[in-house]
């Protein structure tokens, strides 16, 4: 396990410190009251018996319990997360949220953590330039993964959940949590969490869909109403301010990737222009035609 790693994490219980130990030739970690896994050179930090009182108002309303860790874990192994979207213009629009993202990245971040990291691109595209990565999802499967497929000094991988993240506060200088924030129960309390993980002058990254029309299905399991993509909540630049704590009140909103340029595959030819320029198409037709797909909240930590 990477030193770097070893000197930010903590109990995500109780916050005290983690030592490493050797039982029957496996590797541990332990605080004075858990001990937790280690596969693959990848820590298990999970504290499972709070992963089912956090329900959103879906399953409050349909009176549901949904166990969230129990459900990413399946996801991953169910669902691959390495593989490419199956049009172009898809992947030409995973290319430009990840620039939008990046964009927002200062020169010279030390340390980032990729919160729900799957496929990896975080480490991919960040190893290569100095920056230490920590790429961290709930699920077992893709943090390992990513391990494996990104094998470099600055970069370490954990599994855990954002809501009890087992890192020391003030540990990270940028955090990503991109796609995340529409699955969780508790937006609120998912960045207030993630918050307390960020350096004095750090950020907080965060991409969702904008202002979706979330569609429902009836399970055939359940017989109860279940959202497309297990998306629980829509965000747009007026309710996004119930959700960001009133002690961040330094935050900026973008909204980009117009909705029509994507389906009619313009995006495809956008993609020859330096990218300034692509913006500068992607806001106008946004202004006119009024159908961004992604939303960008970047929260800056100035206590």
């Amino acid at each position: 396990m990477k030193k770097f790693l070893k000197e930010i994490l903590a109990d995500p219980i109780t916050g005290k410190d983690l030592k490493e130990e050797s039982r029957d030739g496996k590797l541990f970690l332990s605080s004075d009251e858990k001990v937790y896994s280690i596969k693959e050179n990848v820590p298990v930090l999970l504290a499972h018996q709070n992963s089912k009182t956090l329900n959103s108002n879906l399953h409050s309303k349909y009176d549901s319990q949904f166990d969230y860790q129990q459900h990413y874990n399946e996801d991953a192994l169910f669902f691959d997360y390495f593989k490419e979207d199956e049009t172009a213009a898809g992947r030409e629009e995973s290319k430009q949220l990840h620039r939008a993202i990046s964009k927002h990245i200062p020169k010279g971040s030390g340390l980032i953590l990729d919160v729900g990291c799957g496929s990896g691109w975080v480490a991919k595209s960040f190893l290569p330039k100095g920056n230490k990565i920590v790429s961290m999802d709930i699920s077992v499967y893709n943090p390992v993964k990513v391990l494996q497929e990104n094998q470099h000094e600055n970069h370490a991988a954990v599994v855990a959940d954002a809501y009890h993240l087992p890192f020391k506060k003030n540990s990270f200088d940028v955090i990503i949590a991109s796609e995340i924030m529409e699955h969780v129960s508790d937006p609120k309390l998912f960045i207030s969490q993630l918050m307390k993980a960020l350096k004095p002058s750090g950020k907080l990254i965060i991409t969702t869909p904008y202002d979706e029309k979330i569609q429902y299905y009836l399970c055939v399991h359940c017989n109860k109403p279940t959202p497309k993509n297990a998306h629980l909540h829509s965000f747009n630049e007026k309710n996004i301010v119930n959700f960001i704590p009133s002690e961040f009140p330094n935050y900026s909103l973008e909204k980009f990737s117009n909705k029509y340029l994507v389906r009619l595959r313009l995006n495809l030819l956008l993609s020859f222009l330096p990218n300034s320029l692509w913006k500068i198409i992607d806001s106008a037709a946004n202004k006119i035609l009024k159908k961004p797909m992604r939303f960008l909240i970047e929260i800056k930590n100035n206590s």
